[in-house]
C-alpha cells in the first residue's frame, strides 16, 4: 500500500509541475503578443518623446478605469452590506402591532368565542364560592401572675394535657 501512495504523489507532483510550466508559457506567450518588443536604439529623442507621452496617455486610461471599477466595487459592497442588516433586522423582530384596549361585556365574550350556541346571559358571579373569613380567636387579656399560679404544680400539667386532647 505504502508504494501505491508513493506512485500516486509522484505522479501529482509531475502533473502540478508540468501545470505550472504551462502557465508559465502561456503567461509569456500572452506577454509577446499583446506587448511587443521596444527598439529604442533606432528611435529619435522626439519618437522617444511620444512614445513616453503616449504611454502615459494609456496609463491614464486605465488608472481611470481601475478608479471607475473600484468606486463601483465599494459602491456595491456597501449596498450589499445596507441590503444584508436590513434582511437581519427583518429576520430578527417583528413589528407588532398597535392594538387597542377594547371593553367588551362577558355575553359579548362568550358570544364571540361560542357563536350562537349560548342565547342566555350567563351570571358567572353566582358561580363563585362563597368563602367565609375566620374571625382571629382573641385571647383574652389577663393577669399573668394568676395564669403562672394557676398552671403551676401537678394540677397545672393535667390542665395542659387536658387542653392538647
Amino acid at each position: 500500500m505504502y508504494v501505491h501512495q508513493t506512485k500516486l504523489l509522484k505522479k501529482a507532483m509531475t502533473m502540478v509541475e508540468n501545470e505550472t510550466q504551462a502557465r508559465k508559457d502561456e503567461r509569456e506567450r500572452t506577454l509577446a503578443e499583446r506587448v511587443p518588443e521596444l527598439q529604442l536604439s533606432r528611435m529619435s529623442m522626439q519618437d522617444l518623446q511620444n512614445m513616453c507621452k503616449e504611454l502615459h496617455q494609456k496609463m491614464d486610461v486605465v488608472d481611470e478605469e481601475r478608479y471607475d471599477i473600484d468606486s463601483k466595487v465599494t459602491k456595491n459592497s456597501r449596498e450589499i452590506q445596507e441590503l444584508s442588516q436590513k434582511v437581519f433586522e427583518l429576520k430578527g423582530k417583528m413589528k407588532r402591532p398597535a392594538l387597542k384596549r377594547v371593553r367588551v361585556s362577558a355575553d359579548a365574550m362568550l358570544g364571540a368565542l361560542l357563536g350562537s350556541k349560548v342565547k342566555e346571559s350567563v351570571d358567572f358571579k353566582a358561580n363563585l364560592k362563597t368563602v367565609k373569613k375566620e374571625e382571629e380567636k382573641k385571647e383574652e387579656v389577663t393577669d399573668w401572675r394568676k395564669n403562672v399560679e394557676s398552671m403551676s404544680g401537678m394540677e397545672g400539667r393535667k390542665k395542659l394535657f387536658d387542653a392538647a386532647q
